[in-house]
């Protein structure tokens, strides 16, 4: 051994909510096993995480989906106890705004099909006419509507809060945060054996587990495996109307406009699905006025005099394959590698339920909470889909 190379049970690569959930939880087992947590950006100013909306709904198709939810959510709303140490109290500071979905006539029976499995996981949920959609936010136009679906238990909070206070609990708890990013792999047929570290250091894993985001695809290359999780640029707005619209919950349709209430304004934005993939962070400012303000003024008359104030860029970790989390071991190939990446939009509201479901996995080797087997890697082995047919 050099003096440069260390050994840890639990190598996570990726120190965003995703990767720090996974350690939080991994350290507070029973039999805790010792965790390394490698990100190369410590100031995460390139993080997702940090340039996510907040958002946290139970509106998905997919029972896992919804489940991981109603975990995130009563994680977030438990946070400060949960998170808070002697000296650091934490925050989320959970704002219980609701989720209102829209769509037009023709996708309303799948709305009513999602709606139908949302019940059944024990969701609050209100189905709307366009009428009712009047009546409760009259400044929305609803004419080309065919209904939509209220969610008032759900809402957003702040992910400044949520990634330090998970990041110093995990610390506190025995984790080691380590600066630097993993730039190589040495692997037998079975294992991956050592990661090389951009600063010439190493380590030896007993386990791997890639969080890393939006950089997912390409950390898995450096051992061999092919993730199907690339980086997709989106926008992020905070503006204000002009007229009349009043406080909002996190409205979304099937074009992909979201956006919601955020003190005197609003904060959202309207997802380009077929946006060019990369690691790309620079801003069309032009984009506001081009693309979300019509979306905007169709739908709320009184943004047609919005102004938007600010804009900023961040990455989706986007599942080319489904949209869908790949979640698992490796189990046909490296034995040691486990995968919790490509969750599309959705990683800071399952982080919670993930990073459990990871540390179950190799603390317990079984899902003991949430059975994720249908979002294992098998799946992208198998080019067999298993997609999110809510709205995204």
């Amino acid at each position: 051994m050099t003096a440069t190379e260390t050994s840890v049970d639990v190598a996570v690569i990726g120190g965003g909510i995703v990767g720090c959930c996974v350690a939080y939880f991994l350290r507070s087992a029973a039999a805790a096993p010792s965790v390394a947590v490698i990100e190369p950006d410590p100031g995460y100013e390139f993080a997702s995480t940090l340039r996510a909306s907040g958002g946290c709904r139970v509106q998905f198709s997919c029972p896992e989906n919804i489940e991981m939810s109603k975990f995130g959510i009563d994680f977030i709303r438990t946070f400060a106890e949960r998170m808070s140490l002697p000296d650091a109290p934490a925050h989320a500071d959970w704002v219980d705004g609701g989720y209102l979905f829209i769509v037009p006539p023709e996708h309303l029976a799948g709305l009513q099909a999602n709606v139908k499995v949302q019940r059944a996981h024990g969701c609050t949920v209100d189905l709307l006419t366009p009428s009712e959609l009047a009546e409760r936010f009259p400044t929305m136009h609803v004419a080309d509507l065919g209904g939509g679906a209220h969610t008032p238990h759900d809402g957003w909070c702040d992910p400044h809060g949520l990634l330090a206070g998970v990041r110093r609990k995990a610390i506190a708890l025995g984790t080691t945060a380590v600066r630097d990013r993993v730039v190589g792999a040495e692997c037998d047929p079975h294992r991956v054996r050592r990661l090389r570290l951009e600063s010439g250091a190493t380590i030896r894993p007993s386990i791997v587990v890639n969080a890393a985001g939006a950089w997912a695809g390409d950390v898995a290359a450096l051992y061999g495996m092919r993730l199907p999780v690339v980086p997709l640029k989106r926008y992020e707005h905070y503006f204000t109307a002009g007229g009349p619209v009043g406080r909002l919950p996190y409205v979304k349709d099937t074009a992909r406009l979201a956006f919601r209430s955020e003190g005197v304004g609003y904060s959202g934005g309207l997802v380009d699905s077929d946006a060019r993939r990369g690691y790309d962070f620079a801003v069309d400012h032009d984009y506001f006025e081009r693309v979300v303000w019509p979306a905007l003024a169709h739908r709320f008359p009184g943004f047609e005099a919005a102004r938007c104030h600010r804009t900023w860029s961040g990455l989706y970790e986007q599942c080319e394959l489904d949209g869908n989390p790949v979640i698992g071991r490796w189990t046909r190939g490296l034995a040691n590698v486990c995968t919790v990446a490509g969750f599309s939009g959705h990683g800071m509201m399952h982080a919670p339920a993930a990073g459990r479901a990871i540390a179950e996995l190799i603390v317990h080797g079984e899902y003991r909470s949430i059975d994720l087997t249908r979002l294992g890697y098998e799946r992208v082995e198998a080019n067999a889909p298993y997609a999110e047919a809510g709205i995204l």
